[in-house]
C-alpha cells in the first residue's frame, strides 16, 4: 500500500530517518515497485509549488476495505483539478465519488492529504530533493526576483527606476486561464507559500484577465504573474491575516503591482524582457488597473545618477519616502531582465538610525546561548517617543559571556542601538525594528 510509506515516515521525527525512507522508496521505484512510484509521484504533486487543486475541504472515509484503489484515475482527477477542468461543487462531487473507490486507510493517509497539499509526514521539498535530485521526482523550487542591500556597494550609475519600499507582504499573483472553468488565481509568498486571504484581489484580477493579457501582443494570454506588495491598514494586522491558515479574507488590503511576467517564463525562472519594456506593459494596462478598487500600480520615478541633479533627486526621494512611513526605496536597473533569484539589478536602500537607551534588564539566552546573555532589555525616550525593546543581536560570544556574568554592572548603562525604524505598537507604545547593539555609551 502506498500509505505505508507515510506510516514509515511518521515512525520517527529524525531527519536522517525520513531521508532514509525516501531513499528506500527511490530505490524501490527504480526496481519497478508500483507503490513506490505512486508514493513519490504523488508526493511531488503535493509539494510542487506550481500545482494547486483549488480544494481544501476533503472528507475522510470510514470502514472501506478491499476497494479497487484506482491510482491511474486518481492521477487523472488531480490533473483535472490542477487545470481547473473541475472546480466548485463539480470538483467536490468528483472527489467524494473517488474516495468511495479507495480503501479508507489509503484515502485518509495519502490521497486526501495530497489533495489538501499537506501530507503531515514531517518532510519538506528540501528533504525530498536531497534524495531525489536529478530524478523525475525532483520538486521544482519556487523563486522570484530578490533585491540586494545597497550598503557597501559601488556607486550606482545611469538611469534607474526608484520605487517606495512598502511595509507590506510580497505577493506573486499567478493568473492561469483554465480549460473550461475560467480563470484561476493563486497568491504566493516569495517562498512559495500559498496565501488564501486575498480573494477580493484575485477576483478583481480574474475579471479583467483578457484586458490585461492583451497588454503585450498576446504574450500573456496563456497566463501571467503579477509581482507586487500587498499592504493593509497596519503591517502587524496584515501579517496576522497572511499567517492564518484559514481563508479569512483581508478585505481592506491593496495589491501594489510593480512587475509582470508571462507564466511560462516565470516557471522557467527568467524573462529576458528588460525592465523598461515590462514597465511599458504595466503602463499599457493602467486604465484597466484603475477600474479595480483594490489594485494599483506602484508609483515610481526615473533618475539619472550620472548627473548631480539625479543624485540629489535620489536623496530627496529616499528621505521623502522614509518620512512618509515607508521602509526605504528600491533602485532598479532598467535594462535588466526578470530573474528568479537575488540580484544586484534590484537594490534596496533602507535608512538606519541610532537610539541611545538605558539597560533596565538582562535576559538569559536559549539554545547555544543558554547560560549567557540572550538580550538586553532597553528603555528610553527618543524624539518624544517612549521606547521599550529587547536587543538580542550585535553581540560577540565574548560579549554574551561577559555581560551575563557581570549583568548587575550592565543594568543602568546607556547603550547605542542601531535599528531600521521606530515602530508603534497597537497599544500606542513604541519599539524598534531589527534592533542591533552597537556599543555602550558611558559618556552619557
Amino acid at each position: 500500500m502506498s500509505a505505508s510509506w507515510i506510516n514509515k515516515l511518521n515512525e520517527s521525527d529524525s531527519r536522517l530517518h525520513k531521508e532514509d525512507v525516501i531513499l528506500q522508496a527511490l530505490e524501490a521505484s527504480v526496481l519497478g515497485s508500483t507503490n513506490a512510484q505512486i508514493f513519490l509521484g504523488l508526493t511531488k504533486a503535493c509539494y510542487n509549488p506550481y500545482v494547486t487543486f483549488g480544494v481544501r475541504k476533503v472528507l475522510d472515509t470510514v470502514g472501506i476495505i478491499d476497494a479497487e484503489n484506482p491510482w491511474s484515475e486518481f492521477n487523472t482527477l488531480l490533473t483535472m483539478l490542477s487545470h481547473r477542468d473541475l472546480s466548485g461543487n463539480a470538483a467536490l462531487d468528483a472527489i467524494n465519488e473517488m474516495s468511495e473507490r479507495f480503501d479508507s486507510i489509503e484515502w485518509n493517509t495519502f490521497c486526501a492529504p495530497v489533495i489538501r497539499r499537506d501530507l503531515r509526514a514531517g518532510i519538506s521539498d528540501k528533504t525530498i530533493n536531497k534524495i531525489c535530485k536529478k530524478t523525475e521526482y525532483e520538486i521544482p523550487i519556487f523563486g522570484c526576483q530578490l533585491a540586494t542591500n545597497s550598503e557597501g556597494r559601488p556607486e550606482m550609475k545611469g538611469t534607474k527606476r526608484l520605487e517606495p519600499k512598502l511595509d507590506g507582504v510580497r505577493v506573486l499573483m499567478m493568473v492561469i486561464p483554465g480549460a473550461s472553468e475560467g480563470i484561476t488565481t493563486v497568491c504566493y509568498s516569495r517562498n512559495g507559500k500559498v496565501f488564501d486571504n486575498f480573494g477580493h484581489i484575485e477576483q478583481q484580477i480574474s475579471n479583467n484577465f483578457v484586458k490585461i493579457a492583451r497588454g503585450h501582443q498576446n504574450a500573456l494570454i496563456n497566463g501571467f504573474v503579477l509581482d507586487g506588495e500587498v499592504i493593509g491598514n497596519t503591517f502587524q494586522e496584515l501579517m496576522r491575516q497572511a499567517r492564518r491558515k484559514t481563508d479569512v479574507q483581508a478585505d481592506d488590503s491593496v495589491f501594489n503591482i510593480f512587475d509582470i511576467i508571462p507564466l511560462s517564463d516565470f516557471r522557467e525562472g527568467h524573462w529576458n524582457a528588460q525592465l523598461h519594456k515590462r514597465i511599458a506593459i504595466l503602463e499599457h494596462i493602467r486604465h484597466v488597473v484603475d477600474t479595480m478598487p483594490n489594485v494599483e500600480l506602484l508609483p515610481h520615478i526615473m533618475v539619472d545618477l550620472d548627473t548631480a541633479a539625479g543624485k540629489d533627486q535620489l536623496e530627496r526621494y529616499a528621505k521623502d519616502n522614509v518620512n512618509a512611513g515607508f521602509e526605504g526605496i528600491m533602485i532598479k536597473e532598467l535594462e535588466a531582465p526578470y530573474i528568479c533569484k537575488r540580484s544586484t539589478d534590484w537594490m534596496k536602500w533602507k535608512p538606519t538610525l541610532t537610539v541611545d537607551l538605558e539597560v533596565v534588564g538582562v535576559e538569559e539566552g536559549t539554545g547555544r546561548n543558554l547560560g549567557r546573555l540572550g538580550a538586553l532589555v532597553c528603555h528610553g525616550v527618543d524624539d518624544g517617543k517612549e521606547i521599550t525593546v529587547n536587543v538580542g543581536s550585535g553581540f560577540s560570544d565574548a560579549d554574551r559571556d561577559d555581560y551575563w556574568t557581570n549583568r548587575n554592572l550592565v543594568i543602568g548603562r546607556t547603550c547605542e542601538v542601531l535599528c531600521d525604524v521606530i515602530t508603534q505598537n497597537q497599544d500606542g507604545t513604541y519599539s524598534l525594528r531589527f534592533p542591533r547593539f552597537v556599543r555602550f555609551r558611558d559618556d552619557k
